[in-house]
This record gives C-alpha cells, sequence and structure tokens, in this order.
C-alpha cells in the first residue's frame, strides 16, 4: 500500500472501510492517501475527514425507471431516448493534491 496515492471506492460505505484501514496501517488521509466514495450517504459529511463523494439523484433514477417498466408492462413501444443523469462531486475533506 505504500505507493497508493489515491483511492476510489464504489460506494461510500466501501471508503468507509478504507479509511479505517488506511488509518490501521499508519497512512493519513489525505495527506498521504485521498480518499472518495460514491453515493453522499448522511454519514460521509460526519465522519474524519469528511468524505469526499459523488451525488447522485437516486430518486429521479428510481422514477425514471419505473417510468420505464410501467411503459414496458402497458405495451408501449422504446422511444430510444437516452437519459442521462449528471452526478455532482461533493468535495471534503479526504481529498486532496498528491504527496
Amino acid at each position: 500500500m505504500p505507493g497508493v496515492t489515491a483511492v476510489f471506492a464504489a460506494n461510500d460505505q466501501m471508503a468507509l472501510g478504507v479509511l479505517r484501514a488506511l488509518r490501521e496501517a499508519g497512512r493519513d488521509v489525505p495527506g498521504d492517501v485521498s480518499l472518495v466514495g460514491y453515493d453522499d450517504i448522511p454519514e460521509a459529511e460526519y465522519v474524519w475527514p469528511p468524505l469526499t463523494t459523488v451525488r447522485q439523484d437516486s430518486g429521479e433514477a428510481g422514477r425514471r425507471a419505473l417510468e420505464l417498466l410501467v411503459a414496458r408492462i402497458e405495451g408501449r413501444p422504446r422511444t430510444g431516448t437516452l437519459v442521462a443523469l449528471l452526478p455532482e462531486l461533493v468535495v471534503r475533506g479526504s481529498s486532496g493534491p498528491p504527496p
């Protein structure tokens, strides 16, 4: 792990586990290693250091998925429309410039 300078975890829960493992290994976040999670769980801003994360509008994703499911059940043809939900980077204290 000594050569690692950044970790992007698949979700915030995993990032919290990485944060603990880095501390146990004597690595400083963000001094030695920048850490970024995904999901922006409520706890992310209250851990130390506060977790940098990627926020996605999961409510909107759920609404869009439900619309597609209902259309499919009702037998409506596919529209071919691509829907892109843009995530937002929420910068907090767990990320910084490389050492």
